[in-house]
């Protein structure tokens, strides 16, 4: 009888471990432009963000400890208008490892600079998906799930669509709660995270999602076994963007695209036939000419 007791025990210590929280997460909270006395304060912000971020279940989707999406959130503190509100803006990371490989590609990296809220060192960082409690849990939960939206449209064809739709649901509530706290609203930018999710919902903009799955599951996932057929896989995900960039020019989620992706584009076509390397440096031009420089690399032999 110990001895079932002890393999049921053993059984539900593993059952538990493969349903491990969804987010790896490093959070590095720079305090060095806000001047305040009590430095264990910007400490504590980080913990609390850290254990909000990695200590919650966002999703029922079992993950073993080993498939949690490693990500990243810099906050950097610009301004402390009064005590205990503060400004920043923020560089949101995801990574996602390349099949067989010990590669980590960046899969979404955006800087959101409309980052406003309070925060004191009693305060509890608490999250419910049909009720606001603070600007600061709305965005960081918007971003977990768009994070998580993300790595399983990279995986799976369309797969983050209820990952969006939950980060959808925080903006539609941020908005209406707030009225003072700046990034939930169209009209306030072009770059924030209303438009983020509007463009990952638009119907315009599927292929882009669709090109996400191939560039990965077709393209990177294959890099190390049959490059050239990965390039090719590749070339016609820009070819897709290119299309969509022509109807939504300026889409923020394309821009933050370019910018996870651009130092990588230029690594995986720099070994290319001449041809291939050709029709990617036209592309790229075309579509993000901010990085042009860059995709300049492509055409030296």
């Amino acid at each position: 009888m110990l001895k079932k007791i002890v393999l049921i025990l053993c059984f539900g210590i593993l059952a538990l471990g493969a349903k491990a929280q969804e987010l790896q997460c490093d959070v590095v909270v720079n305090s060095e432009q806000v001047q305040y006395t009590d430095r264990q304060l910007f400490q504590d912000m980080q913990n609390r963000i850290f254990e909000f971020m990695n200590n919650r279940r966002w999703t029922n989707q079992a993950y073993r400890v080993e498939e949690r999406i490693k990500c990243r959130l810099l906050i950097n503190l610009t301004e402390m208008p009064e005590i205990g509100v503060f400004r920043a803006n923020v560089q949101v990371v995801s990574l996602r490892p390349a099949y067989g490989t010990v590669y980590e590609t960046v899969l979404f990296s955006f800087i959101d600079k409309d980052w406003l809220f309070q925060f004191n060192s009693a305060q509890l960082l608490d999250y419910s998906d049909n009720n606001y409690t603070s600007n600061l849990s709305s965005m960081l939960a918007f971003y977990a799930y768009t994070i998580i939206g993300m790595d399983n449209d990279s995986f799976s064809r369309l797969g983050g669509a209820d990952a969006f739709d939950k980060a959808r649901a925080v903006v539609n509530l941020a908005a209406s709660q707030n009225t003072a706290y700046p990034g939930w609203k169209p009209f306030e930018g072009n770059r924030n995270r209303y438009w983020i999710i509007d463009n990952l919902q638009d119907p315009q903009m599927l292929p882009f999602r669709e090109g996400i799955y191939t560039m990965h599951r077709l393209g990177l996932d294959l890099m190390a076994e049959k490059p050239e057929q990965a390039r090719k896989s590749m070339l016609a995900v820009l070819q897709e963007i290119q299309q969509v960039s022509q109807r939504k020019p300026g889409a923020a989620i394309i821009r933050s695209f370019f910018e996870a992706k651009v130092d990588e584009l230029v690594n995986m076509f720099k070994a290319a036939a001449p041809a291939d390397k050709q029709q990617a440096y036209t592309l790229l031009t075309q579509v993000d000419p901010t990085n042009n420089t860059k995709y300049e690399q492509l055409l030296k032999r």
